[in-house]
């Protein structure tokens, strides 16, 4: 096996860069995230404003080359003027205001200022804009998902069609990732160069119309 370790960035390198993305970030305070890096694995602490400035946070570390794992430790400081009654209305009400969500498969639980989303919806698309939704609610710790997808038949064709998605994709190096597929569930291995390029094949994947799940096996290789 080749040993790729010496194509690694320099931890203070990785560190830098993070730092600038964060304070590049909209609606990211990067004075309160504090970043410790270690052979190319980010830990941010500290506090933020909102569960959306923790996700936001956790994106940029992740568009930042060199990057290759992260530990999220941060707290949200949500206001304690926020039952979870108060969450979960404001989150139902932000679904059912999304015409791209159908909110009426969806369902709502806050517990201990944690939303967690049950049921389906058709789409991935329509999967991932439910979560979002419901990120941007203010008070909101973080945000479960279980959501799955709807029941839908295979095809023989699966395989191909999302290898020509990837070849199709210029963020995407395809002789790299591999895809297999079992009924409608479709696994992706191999390498990326970078959390970013991982993600894309993800999503490349999940929107063919015959796939339910989708197993990222894929290894960055920073």
């Amino acid at each position: 096996m080749t040993d790729h370790s010496v194509h690694h960035r320099p931890d203070d390198d990785v560190k830098a860069d993070v730092e600038e993305e964060l304070d590049w970030t909209p609606g990211v305070d990067a004075a309160g995230v504090g970043v410790a890096v270690e052979d190319g694995v980010v830990t941010l602490t500290g506090q933020v404003g909102s569960h959306t400035e923790r996700v936001q946070a956790a994106r940029a570390v992740l568009r930042v080359t060199g990057v290759r794992g992260l530990a999220e430790e941060l707290d949200v400081r949500g206001p304690s003027v926020h039952s979870d009654a108060d969450i979960a209305s404001a989150v139902r009400a932000a679904l059912d205001a999304d015409a791209s969500v159908p909110s009426d498969t969806i369902d709502v639980q806050v517990r201990d200022r944690i939303v967690t989303l049950s049921g389906s919806t058709h789409w991935y698309f329509q999967r991932l804009a439910a979560v979002r939704d419901a990120e941007r609610v203010g008070g909101a710790q973080f945000v479960l998902d279980r959501l799955e997808l709807s029941p839908r038949p295979s095809a023989p064709d699966t395989a191909e069609r999302i290898r020509a998605a990837f070849i199709r994709n210029a963020a995407l190096d395809a002789d790299r990732i591999g895809v297999a597929v079992a009924g409608t569930t479709v696994t992706l291995t191999g390498t990326a160069r970078s959390w970013a390029e991982r993600r894309q094949a993800e999503i490349a994947a999940w929107r063919s119309p015959h796939v339910t799940a989708v197993e990222d096996h894929v290894v960055v290789d920073a």
